[in-house]
């Protein structure tokens, strides 16, 4: 008994040594904001406390362009868009709670409505009274739910893989979501991050292997140990995550552009069928041999297809900005 005792002892030691040995440490909130942040960058105050990072860019009378990033992305998901769009379009896109410089929900609310009423808070915030609103895997899901419930406020709707379809395929899916959506692995997971498990998803998520970088890697890595994000993005893995109904997404009566890889691991490409065939005049548009990502994948290509649907849809219209709002 003496013998066994003392084996589970060193064990314990062995393993508590290995467990801080291994941990990985949250990122510096400072450097991460001075590495990532952008002259554009703007920390807003919401309502119940939480600090938002978001990026407001391009000219202030021009049409305006939300744009909605995807789960464990951030703003710069979509720069090899953004910076073209600028030129001619409002572009505004924000670091979603729990994501990117933002960092954590002051309730620990991470569900789909909680989300929707951040989003709601800030188009408001910002006097947005119409506008295109793109969004990408989770926030395409936040796109459709948005533009549900508010379509009046909706010029076009423009999703990018998104989840919230209802799908009978099973999706292969990426390790690191695999674990966090694992119970008791996702507690080590919170803790022990190594970046070759975050360059592991990455790769299974895009599925055109030349569009990974280096640097793209090290950007997921940082910002998913932004202080919180982790703890987060366990929290988020175990939420139900509910499909808008056919009848709720065939009820959409704006333009609706449907962008999807052929090769998606998270969302089978069938669920991008079933919402180009349920909305009502929906655009869609398949990239063969492309995953998850378009706009990191094919940032040309698919901005193209998106710049061409949506020139006759955001022609400039003042009417369509709170001068107040628009200037702040």
């Amino acid at each position: 008994m003496k013998r066994l005792l003392k084996w589970l002892a060193g064990l314990a030691l062995v393993l508590g040594l290995a467990f801080a040995v291994l941990r990985t440490p949250d990122t510096d909130p400072t450097a991460m904001k001075a590495k990532y942040g952008t002259p554009q960058s703007q920390y807003i105050a919401m309502a119940d406390g939480l600090t938002l990072h978001l990026r407001d860019e391009g000219p202030r009378d021009g049409p305006v362009i939300v744009l909605l990033h995807g789960l464990s992305a951030d703003t710069h998901l979509w720069d090899r868009w953004a910076v073209p769009l600028t030129q001619q379009y409002r572009v505004v896109s924000y670091d979603q709670i729990g994501h990117g410089l933002t960092g954590t929900d002051p309730r620990g609310d991470y569900s789909r409505d909680a989300q929707l009423a951040r989003l709601e808070e800030l188009v408001d915030r910002l006097a947005l009274k119409r506008f295109v609103l793109v969004g990408s895997s989770m926030g395409g899901d936040l796109a459709l739910a948005y533009a549900i419930k508010h379509g009046d406020r909706v010029q076009g709707l423009a999703v990018l893989d998104p989840g919230g379809v209802p799908v009978t395929d099973t999706a292969k899916g990426n390790i690191g979501f695999t674990l966090a959506a694992t119970p008791g692995i996702s507690w080590l997971a919170e803790r022990i991050t190594p970046r070759a498990l975050i360059a592991k998803s990455v790769h299974q998520t895009l599925a055109n292997q030349a569009a990974v970088s280096d640097a793209m890697i090290d950007r997921y890595w940082e910002m998913l140990r932004y202080p919180g994000n982790r703890a987060a993005m366990m929290t988020k893995m175990a939420l139900p995550r509910p499909a808008h109904t056919a009848q709720q997404l065939a009820a959409l009566r704006m333009p609706v552009l449907v962008l999807w890889g052929e090769r998606d691991a998270l969302v089978p490409v069938s669920a991008g069928r079933f919402l180009g065939q349920t909305v009502p005049g929906a655009r869609l548009v398949i990239y063969p041999g492309i995953g998850h990502l378009p706009m990191e994948e094919i940032p040309e290509r698919s901005l193209a297809d998106f710049t061409k649907w949506l020139e006759p849809i955001a022609q400039p219209s003042r009417a369509d900005l709170d001068a107040p709002g628009a200037r702040g």
